[in-house]
């Protein structure tokens, strides 16, 4: 039954995705070259696998009754409404244009980043940041509590070892090739990832579409949504022309969620979130030796953030990967934006992930997650 009109939603996907993609090159600031590059490459990445993924699912009919619908509504719906809100919040906007006596939301706009001046660099840093903190906390939060009921639930089953990672299912390279060489694996493949991969990819998709939108409708200027203030409160006067960090940082978390398992997703998070704001917090309070070639950023505030990284990895992925991802953060921290002009929350989780997924397929070696161990 759903089959019958399958395709005309995967139309209406396929359409939004390359909307989105039309729109982001767009109004890109044409300067930006490499984060242009390397976000419209994450995004057409992820955008086409899901696309092949859902025409995968297709072919197994096994899928067509629950799995197949599921990932397609979860999928489209988000798109469906950031389209509504963007129509009502536009007519909203417009309302009040026509009816205030201050017709001139600039002039609101204004008063706000007047009384941001006033901050302090440490204040105004944490401001930026401490988003990427809690979305961290709340998704590990989340994913501790769902871990310990399910293995509560578990206790008394003699398939206790559902719960556990297969080390298999953590070679995502491989599965990938399995996928497009045996596309009726898709099923046996998708149920091993297990359900909580998933919540990770979807939500920083949803994140993605709304920050994607939000930007896209500022750079307008004719649209409106609801998050159209942020910028405000985050943005320096030079990262106007540009696209805000924040649409960098969930296109490169949605990059990662979707190429890499759970755990090593946890560890790109809190690198690119409490690493990077120790970084920037270390350097701005305590750091007196400037990079030469990257004098915004210290070698106190670098050195201070490759530690924290490390001890990150180390409970979620083990020395091993910890050592790799460190010494990825440090070299990507001190290369972002000079000389290379490329943001690191663009960089450093598009980087690790990459990298994560070579070495753990060109050496079969697993990581080794020392949280669950302890929980």
């Amino acid at each position: 039954m759903f089959i019958s009109i399958f395709y005309i939603w995967f139309g209406i996907l396929t359409i939004s995705y390359f909307v989105i993609l039309f729109g982001f090159l767009y109004f890109s600031y044409k300067s930006d070259i490499l984060n242009n590059i390397l976000s419209v490459g994450a995004l057409f990445f992820v955008f086409i696998n899901v696309l092949l993924f859902l025409i995968l699912m297709v072919q197994d009919e096994d899928l067509h009754q629950e799995t197949l619908p599921l990932f397609t509504f979860t999928l489209l719906l988000p798109i469906v409404l950031v389209g509504a809100t963007i129509l009502i919040s536009t007519a909203l906007v417009g309302l009040f244009r026509l009816t205030a006596k201050e017709k001139d939301i600039s002039k609101f706009e204004n008063r706000m980043e007047n009384k941001l001046k006033e901050l302090s660099k440490i204040k105004k840093d944490i401001m930026r940041k401490i988003n990427h903190v809690l979305i961290f906390i709340g998704l590990v939060g989340v994913w501790y509590i769902s871990y310990d009921t399910v293995r509560g639930y578990a206790k008394n089953d003699d398939n206790n070892k559902n719960i556990k990672i297969d080390p298999d299912t953590t070679n995502m390279l491989y599965l990938y090739f399995r996928i497009l060489t045996k596309p009726k694996s898709i099923e046996n493949i998708m149920l091993s990832l297990q359900w909580f991969y998933y919540v990770l990819f979807f939500f920083f998709y949803i994140f993605c579409i709304i920050m994607l939108v939000n930007e896209l409708t500022r750079k307008t200027r004719y649209l409106a949504f609801p998050f159209n203030i942020l910028p405000i409160l985050i943005m320096s006067d030079e990262e106007k022309q540009s696209y805000c960090t924040y649409l960098y940082f969930s296109i490169g978390q949605m990059f990662a969620a979707f190429l890499c398992p759970p755990m090593v997703f946890f560890a790109i998070l809190g690198m690119s979130s409490i690493g990077d704001l120790m970084t920037s917090q270390i350097g701005i309070r305590y750091g007196k030796r400037h990079i030469s070639w990257n004098t915004n950023k210290t070698y106190e505030g670098t050195i201070a953030g490759t530690i924290t990284c490390f001890i990150i990895c180390v409970i979620f992925i083990g020395p091993f990967y910890g050592l790799l991802l460190a010494g990825a953060f440090m070299i990507f921290d001190m290369i972002t934006s000079k000389p290379i002009k490329l943001s690191d929350n663009l960089l450093i989780p598009i980087g690790c992930a990459i990298i994560y997924v070579i070495v753990r397929y060109a050496l079969d070696v697993d990581y080794f997650s020392v949280i669950l161990q302890f929980i």
